[in-house]
């Protein structure tokens, strides 16, 4: 009896679970590519896979509008702190952790698109 208990205590550790690392980015307007840690991971709104919570240096960009490069951070569930992170891979259960981003892109202003404008056409003359 006690042998049956303990290969069934094994074998529910065996098939213990799993933690899903998802980060899902929006923006407004959506469409911007997005990199994190210098690593395309979409245009928006998209979702991508991680491995580690902490600081992750985000960056957008989509045409007619000022690019975005900011520090964000990954923020772990209770779950995932060391000690409770060990029982709760024992449950066979899967959690899933999803970090959610937003991002408002502002337009360029015409003095800046103009300011663009000539600093290419500056080169084009230097050439």
């Amino acid at each position: 009896m006690k042998l049956a208990m303990l290969v069934g205590a094994v074998g529910l550790l065996a098939i213990g679970g799993c933690v899903e690392r998802r980060v899902k980015v929006t923006s407004e307007p959506s469409g911007a590519r997005v990199w994190l840690n210098d690593e395309v991971i979409g245009v928006t709104p998209c979702e991508a896979g991680f491995k580690f919570y902490g600081k992750y240096d985000v960056r957008l960009a989509l045409d007619g509008y000022k690019a975005v490069h900011e520090g964000r951070v990954m923020r772990a569930p209770i779950y995932e702190y060391p000690i409770v992170d060990l029982a709760a891979t024992a449950v066979p259960v899967n959690f899933e952790s999803v970090n959610e981003w937003h991002f408002v892109l502002e337009a360029i202003d015409e003095v800046d698109r103009d300011r663009e404008g000539l600093i290419g056409r500056a080169l084009e003359m230097r050439e």
